[in-house]
């Protein structure tokens, strides 16, 4: 499992967390830890891993300011 820390992108986040996902390898494990913001963040992460056929984990607020998830690439 590898973890990425894309807080420093603040709410742009989405669009380099599907580049990683589809530079990944089939099955591997990923963590990712963003910020917030207005929650919409986290339901946009989630479509967007659908979307790339793989698995949302794990989905957790880290703390005040951070969540993070966990995702399985999937066969595509």
């Amino acid at each position: 499992m590898k973890r990425y820390d894309l807080r420093h992108l603040k709410s742009d986040f989405l669009s380099r967390m599907g580049e990683i996902i589809k530079d990944s390898n089939r099955g591997s494990v990923m963590e990712f830890i963003f910020e917030i913001g207005d929650f919409s963040g986290i339901q946009k992460s989630a479509d967007l891993v659908a979307g790339l056929n793989s698995t949302l984990m794990n989905s957790l607020k880290f703390n005040r300011a951070d969540w993070i998830i966990v995702v399985k690439k999937g066969r595509f």
